[in-house]
């Protein structure tokens, strides 16, 4: 069964590049990104990890923390990271799981729906959408879900752009727009009246009646 939006994400214990990783335990107080790909020393996915790597300070600004998954070993992911480095310019410094066993590709629901998955000789193909991304709150509630095919690199930019959007509207009576970026008004919920609203977030603007904007609260 497909995780949905705030199931709890599986929890998990597994081998990676930086030592044995128990998922919850190593989310603490912050929130995740949790992002996954079918094989090491591929070409898109290789260019995706090198995004993740140039954005770990932005990602550690927005107090979250990134994990990579593949079905590969954490030897092998430690080879790899040599090419990230390569392409992007900086050093990988994120943890990737050895998710050689799929336990975590299948607890969380990221393979084809005819997946057919040989011990030996698994190409990409085999595990064509292990190439999900899953945001996860600190109480380990799952807030976002995004898939992808093979073909389509990850706009990582997007990411972070949900990642904001997740974090502002977290807990409280707000949400975001479509294309919505930090610094511009935000919808205020119906669960607020109109004056409550003004209340709580100053003086609104009145698209519709039950389309109210805000101002960005910083």
């Amino acid at each position: 069964m497909s995780l949905r939006i705030n199931d709890t994400a599986p929890d998990f214990t597994a081998n990676s590049t930086e030592g044995q990783i128990s998922f919850h335990d190593w989310i603490g107080d912050s929130y995740a990104v949790l992002f996954s790909h079918p094989r090491d020393f591929t070409p898109v996915c290789t260019t995706e990890f090198g995004v993740v790597a140039q954005l770990v300070p932005e990602f550690e600004q927005r107090g979250t923390k990134v994990l990579g998954v593949s079905v590969d070993s954490a030897e092998d992911h430690g080879k790899w990271k040599a090419d990230i480095e390569k392409v992007a310019g900086v050093p990988a410094n994120f943890a990737i799981i050895d998710d050689t066993e799929l336990t975590v590709a299948k607890a969380y629901d990221m393979l084809p729906a005819d997946y057919y998955l040989p011990a030996e000789g698994r190409t990409p193909q085999h595990s064509a959408t292990v190439r999900t991304v899953f945001i996860i709150g600190p109480d380990k509630k799952v807030r976002l879900t995004m898939t992808y095919p093979m073909s389509v690199g990850r706009n990582f930019a997007e990411i972070i752009r949900a990642l904001d959007a997740v974090q502002k509207t977290d807990g409280v009576p707000l949400a975001t727009p479509a294309n919505w970026e930090p610094g511009q008004d935000v919808i205020v919920a119906l669960a607020l009246d109109d004056a409550a609203a003004e209340a709580k977030y100053g003086q609104l603007n009145k698209a519709l009646p039950y389309l109210r904007f805000a101002k960005d609260p910083a």
